[in-house]
């Protein structure tokens, strides 16, 4: 079981190795910003290193937006992070499920999500798996509740999406821990990475906010059960810098490794 943490994107492996982490996730970019990722000097050492590593692309990208402003750019930024990821050696690219803002007939959603992969494929095809994740908040959310995601995934599962669950997104986004697994396999067929965060907001909060294992609302038990019954490899994206994470690894490493 790979267990590991996102973490500055300055030097992953340091990082990673600070935390006795078996894999690392990081941004390329500024999350807030349509920046274009650069060449790494370091990218032969990462390919190299033994981490798995996964590329979160930015929170900025939505390519579900009915607002073509938001959604052209954001389909060519999902592409430009997913070449510069597969150059690194990435397991996959982690992309939130997006929105379609207010008032907005959430089944363009699903169609411009659709869209975005037509496009991916016409511009080359994507050199690594997609990994949509569940978010926490929105009412017109593409992959907050499990029944839209459902319908996310008639349209996007045929193009090979990868799926990302966010323990503290479901939680706050009010789908039950308890059997998750089996409902989000259910529909997706699949679980390729877990996202394992306690949360600080409350069940159906809508609130992303993460907090350490045991500090939160979930029982860790259930974050725990959800690692195990997935087989999935484990990303904690909890505060507390190293010190935090690093207890968090081990807590999971010696619950979920067993």
């Amino acid at each position: 079981m790979r267990i590991g943490a996102h973490v500055d994107s300055a030097d992953p492996l340091a990082e990673a190795a600070a935390r006795g982490a078996e894999a690392v996730q990081f941004f390329l970019t500024d999350p807030q910003k349509y920046n274009s990722p650069k060449p790494r000097a370091d990218a032969e050492q990462i390919r190299a290193s033994g981490i798995d590593v996964y590329v979160h692309a930015p929170y900025i990208i939505n390519v579900a937006s009915p607002n073509n402003r938001i959604r052209i750019p954001s389909r060519k930024l999902l592409m430009a992070h997913a070449r510069a990821a597969a150059e690194l050696g990435a397991k996959g690219l982690i992309v939130h499920g997006g929105h379609v803002g207010s008032g907005a007939d959430l089944e363009a959603g699903f169609a411009n999500w659709r869209k975005a992969f037509e496009y991916a494929e016409n511009d080359g095809g994507l050199p690594l798996p997609v990994l949509i994740e569940n978010t926490a908040g929105g009412d017109n959310a593409c992959a907050r509740r499990f029944d839209a995601l459902a319908r996310l995934w008639d349209a996007v599962g045929s193009f090979g999406a990868g799926f990302c669950l966010d323990t503290c997104h479901a939680f706050a986004g009010g789908e039950d821990l308890v059997g998750i697994v089996d409902r989000v396999k259910a529909i997706t067929g699949r679980i390729d990475l877990i996202h394992a965060n306690d949360s600080k907001g409350g069940f159906d909060s809508g609130q992303d906010r993460h907090d350490n294992l045991g500090s939160g609302k979930i029982d860790t038990e259930l974050v725990v059960a959800a690692i195990r019954a997935s087989g999935a490899p484990a990303i904690v994206e909890t505060p507390g810098g190293i010190d935090g994470q690093t207890a968090d690894i081990a807590l999971l490493r010696e619950r979920a490794g067993n």
